[in-house]
């Protein structure tokens, strides 16, 4: 694990977690996708977040920041933060962040609501800055341009069989970075693509798979 620079080295939730485990019963006897059992914060956002589609510049840009503000941490962190985040960061509205100064930088880095990490608030601003050039739209067109087709993609049976990284995740980084993006390494691509079910990595026998709905 590492604070990396824009390589991506520390996976969200269900990605490469390097162990064989399978579904795991949670409280109510559903079975769950074993991170998911771990917290109560965790089940929420597995039951109701993880893996269902999102779109829209705004959404797809805050769940980037926070895969990046996640690097080298818990995701639980982050979890735990996301309401200071979005106070933080006027609710991630591209146009508003993009046009921060430097003393909004300032107030940033002294705000113990979020992760106070100079790296990776500076790349924060700067995507905004790089997206609010860009069309409406045009953000969430390039990000789904790199889903994969999900019938064929087997469902993983265990946190053994679900990548870090794949293809289309080291290719969405290269082209976010070729754009001007920071702090969109591979393996934070695929944790975006995941959370925003680009991907469905819910295990096979997880309850919450056939939850998610098409994209």
């Amino acid at each position: 694990m590492s604070t990396e620079t824009g390589t991506g080295t520390e996976a969200a939730p269900g990605a490469g977690q390097g162990q064989d485990g399978g579904p795991v019963a949670g409280p109510d006897g559903r079975p769950r996708c074993p991170w998911g059992t771990t917290a109560e914060d965790y089940a929420a956002y597995h039951d109701t977040e993880w893996g269902h589609p999102v779109h829209g510049d705004d959404a797809l840009y805050e769940r980037l920041c926070l895969e990046a503000f996640q690097s080298g941490l818990s995701w639980l962190t982050i979890l735990r933060k996301r309401e200071g985040f979005r106070r933080a960061f006027a609710g991630f509205r591209i146009a508003e962040v993009a046009a921060f100064t430097e003393e909004d930088e300032a107030r940033l880095l002294a705000d113990a609501a979020i992760v106070r990490n100079r790296a990776k608030i500076t790349a924060a601003l700067a995507n905004a800055r790089v997206a609010a050039e860009w069309s409406p739209g045009e953000l969430d067109r390039l990000i789904w341009s790199y889903a994969p087709d999900h019938s064929a993609r087997p469902a993983p049976r265990t946190l053994g069989e679900v990548p870090a990284i794949t293809p289309e995740s080291t290719a969405l980084s290269k082209e976010l970075k070729k754009r001007g993006f920071r702090f969109v390494g591979p393996t934070t691509a695929y944790a975006l693509m995941q959370a925003c079910g680009l991907v469905n990595d819910h295990l096979a026998d997880c309850w919450a798979r056939d939850t998610v709905s098409a994209r």
